[in-house]
C-alpha cells in the first residue's frame, strides 16, 4: 500500500502547524527584530492590498512662561499616515521531492519542518529586499552610517564603529536587539574574538552574538570580495511588523494529485498572505506591475518614504570595510 501526502496531511491542521514551526524557527522573530501580533494578523486578513495606518505626530512648540495677564497660544496636534503593503506568495511541491520523508515516525512534522524552513528563508529574502528599498528612499539618509570613505583603520568594522552606528538611534539605542550580516563579516568578527556563541538550550544550536546583539547571518547581505566593502543592519525591538493573513478564497494549504501521470504524482501547495512592514516607512506603490510586489519591486527606492521621526525608525544601516582602505585599493587588480 502506497502512502500519499493526503494520508499524512490535513490542510487546516498543517497550515497552523507550519505557522507555529516557522515562528519557533525564525531567527528574525526570536531576535525581536520581527514582531507578530493579532492586530497585524487582522490587517493582513482584511480587504485591499494597501493598508493605511494613521498615527498622531508628536507635540511640538516651546512652552510659554506664565504671565500675570494675557492668553496662552494654543498649539495643535497633527496626524500622518504609515502605509503597509500586503505580500502574496505561493509555492507547490511534487510528491517525489517529499516522498523520502513519508516513512518517518512523524511525517507531517518532517514535511512541516521543511516547509517552515523554506518560508523562513523566503521571509529573510523579502526582508533584505525591503531593507534595500527603504534605504534608497530619499529621506532615509540620516539612518545610514557609512565609514567606507575613511582612511586606513578608520574605515574598519570594530566595536567602536559599531557603537557609532547604534548612536544613530540616539537615546533609543538600548532598543537594539539584533544585527544582520554576511557570513564573511561574521567570520571576520569571530577571528577577532568579537563574536560570542551562546547555546541557549540543550537542543539549540550555538547562537552568535555581537556586542550583546543577536546575529542573523545571511549571504544575501551585500559583500564586495574585491575591496571588502560590506553592510549590516542594526534592528530595534519590533522594527518589522509581521502579520499572517487569511482569506476564504485563498486556500493556504491544498493537496492535489495528477491521476494522468504515468506513476501518479502528489502535490503539496502552500499560499501565504502576509505583512512584513518596516514600521514608520510608508509604501508608496509607485512601481508595481502585478497584484503583489516582487522582491525587485520591494527593493525599489521610489516605492518607499519615511513618515516617522528618524529616531523612531528602529533600523540602522552601517557600511564599512573589513580591510583598511589603502590595502583594499592596492589589492585591486
Amino acid at each position: 500500500m502506497t502512502t500519499r501526502i493526503a494520508d499524512v496531511i490535513q490542510p487546516e491542521v498543517f497550515t497552523d502547524y507550519v505557522i507555529h514551526r516557522s515562528t519557533e524557527k525564525s531567527a528574525l522573530i526570536q531576535s525581536g527584530i520581527v514582531a507578530n501580533d493579532p492586530e497585524f494578523n487582522n490587517l493582513a486578513s482584511g480587504p485591499n492590498t494597501i493598508i493605511n495606518m494613521p498615527f498622531w505626530n508628536d507635540l511640538t512648540g516651546d512652552s510659554e512662561i506664565i504671565k500675570n495677564e494675557g492668553d496662552l497660544t494654543p498649539g495643535k496636534i497633527t496626524s500622518s499616515k504609515d502605509v503597509a503593503r500586503k505580500q502574496g506568495r505561493a509555492r507547490a511541491w511534487g510528491a517525489n521531492g517529499l516522498s523520502a520523508l513519508l516513512s518517518g515516525d512523524d511525517p507531517m512534522g518532517a514535511i512541516a519542518d521543511l516547509v517552515s524552513n523554506y518560508w523562513n528563508r523566503q521571509d529573510q529574502a523579502m526582508l533584505l529586499a525591503t531593507l534595500e528599498g527603504i534605504f534608497k528612499a530619499s529621506n532615509m539618509k540620516t539612518k545610514v552610517l557609512d565609514i567606507t570613505g575613511e582612511k586606513g583603520t578608520d574605515a574598519l568594522l570594530d566595536g567602536d564603529s559599531f557603537i557609532d552606528a547604534g548612536q544613530l538611534m540616539g537615546d533609543a539605542k538600548d532598543l537594539l536587539t539584533g544585527v544582520m550580516m554576511h557570513s564573511a563579516v561574521e567570520a571576520y568578527l569571530a577571528k577577532r574574538d568579537l563574536i560570542e556563541y551562546v547555546k541557549e538550550s540543550e537542543q539549540s544550536d550555538r547562537i552568535p552574538y555581537f556586542m550583546n546583539k543577536r546575529v542573523i547571518v545571511d549571504d544575501g547581505m551585500p559583500y564586495d570580495t574585491s575591496n571588502k566593502d560590506s553592510s549590516m543592519y542594526l534592528f530595534g525591538s519590533g522594527a518589522i511588523a509581521q502579520g499572517n493573513g487569511s482569506h476564504p478564497n485563498i486556500i493556504p494549504t491544498e493537496i492535489d494529485r495528477n491521476k494522468m501521470s504515468s506513476s501518479g504524482e502528489d502535490y503539496l501547495i502552500n499560499r501565504r498572505i502576509q505583512l512584513l512592514h518596516p514600521r514608520g516607512v510608508k509604501w508608496t506603490e509607485q512601481s508595481v506591475a502585478e497584484e503583489f510586489p516582487t522582491n525587485s519591486e520591494l527593493a525599489t527606492g521610489t516605492n518607499w518614504t519615511r513618515v516617522y521621526d528618524p529616531k523612531a525608525i528602529r533600523i540602522v544601516k552601517f557600511k564599512f570595510k573589513t580591510i583598511p582602505a589603502e590595502t583594499a585599493e592596492n589589492s585591486t587588480p
